[in-house]
């Protein structure tokens, strides 16, 4: 038997042989166009720097205005200047753009999935109006105020509060874990109030508001999280998103965000085994590449069997949100599954690479410290095993 060593340089070719299932003939030619898009932008904008703004832990704010350009922002949402386009086509989307690096997916879930799905579900006409368009323009950068120092994972549990004074809110409390709000200029907060939890636009700059960027971090370095302080900030009536009553409203932005991370994590992912394998090709030691040797292609065979699983996986959740059938149980199976896998995917692809893995000229060892942040938020591994746990048996395990 012949060998015939495939080339590294052709990543084309790598990619037709690892999609062992031809997940890929399953795509709409629409779907493929968006995806090789977003996967050009990420290859041109986002490759050659992210090295350096992972080591400095810069988020490039300039590119918000080139990720509404290429239609990623509020992407699934209708009107108002937003894309319109399929679940599944921004699922594709968040795929290519976290195998670019987690922190710039993890910017386009906040602006589009949280802060804009919040107002375009929940906000008046006046409120839609002002804010969706610039926002899918990447002009003006929202954040959701959800997590609370003591409400995490338990959300039920948050202590900020919004109280009436004559037509005005007044409100009071911390936030921890937000994602861009030194940077945005409006918050999406959620507080308890009277009359349960509500949703508030709250402008960035309103006397009262404090932010603190939580540094250093040894994760998610290429974007920016924050605490957040309210001493008595004051809203106006029209700041009230009317439609959100309940822990229903921020769950079901919850959700989308959740979704578009069965995707994400799948890029992740697929750029790490990428990286492994063209270094095994490359690399050579007794005499022939280290991509010969078994226990290397054990390696690489297992991460391709959970990538086409996953891939699987996402493929199946996204047809199910286009057709209106998905539910967030199986979300949360999605979410549990691939960032679990890709996580084990990065930290062996950076075995492979050796010594050298653990420079950030490759991508693996960034991937890997990336996850750990996916991995908890948008639900830890231990929520989405209980919601999963409480669908099994019916008997819920949180309290």
């Amino acid at each position: 038997m012949t060998d015939a060593r495939r080339d590294p340089d052709d990543l084309a070719a790598l990619r037709e042989a690892s999609d062992v299932l031809g997940i890929d003939a399953q795509l709409s030619p629409d779907e493929r166009t968006i995806r090789d898009r977003v996967r050009a932008f990420v290859d041109a904008e986002l490759r050659p720097h992210i090295a350096d703004w992972f080591d400095r832990a810069h988020f490039p704010v300039e590119l918000a205005p080139a990720l509404g350009r290429l239609g990623v922002l509020g992407m699934e949402l209708d009107g108002y200047g937003c894309p319109g386009r399929s679940a599944v086509e921004y699922g594709l989307a968040a795929l290519e753009l976290e195998a670019g690096d987690s922190g710039i997916r993890t910017f386009v879930s906040v602006q589009g999935s949280l802060a804009m799905g919040s107002i375009h579900r929940w906000g008046s006409e006046e409120q839609k109006q002002e804010w969706l368009p610039p926002m899918a323009a990447g002009e003006v950068i929202g954040a959701f105020g959800l997590t609370e120092p003591g409400a995490g994972s338990d959300p039920s549990s948050m202590t900020t509060f919004a109280r009436r004074d004559g037509d005005d809110w007044v409100i009071t409390g911390a936030k921890r874990w937000i994602g861009l709000a030194s940077l945005a200029q409006l918050a999406v907060v959620w507080a308890q109030t009277d009359d349960g939890v509500r949703g508030f636009i709250v402008p960035t700059d309103a006397p009262g508001f404090g932010i603190t960027v939580l540094e250093p971090k040894g994760s998610m370095r290429a974007s920016v999280q924050t605490a957040l302080h309210f001493d008595e900030v004051r809203v106006p009536a029209s700041a009230l998103l009317p439609g959100a009553r309940g822990l229903r409203g921020p769950f079901s932005a919850l959700n989308d965000a959740r979704y578009g991370i069965v995707w994400g994590a799948l890029g992740a992912g697929r750029d790490s085994y990428e990286a492994a394998l063209r270094h095994a090709l490359r690399r050579e030691q007794f005499g022939r590449p280290i991509a010969g040797f078994q226990l290397t292609q054990r390696k690489l065979v297992d991460m391709v069997v959970e990538l086409q699983k996953g891939a699987l996986l996402a493929l199946q959740i996204g047809r199910a949100k286009d057709a209106g059938t998905l539910t967030p149980t199986q979300i949360s199976l999605g979410k549990l599954n691939n960032v679990r896998e890709a996580i084990e995917i990065a930290r062996e692809a950076r075995t492979i690479l050796g010594g050298d893995g653990v420079l950030l000229e490759n991508s693996p060892i960034r991937h890997a410290a990336n996850l750990e942040s996916v991995r908890t938020y948008e639900g830890t591994d231990e929520v989405h095993t209980l919601i999963l746990g409480q669908h099994l048996t019916g008997l819920s395990a949180f309290r």
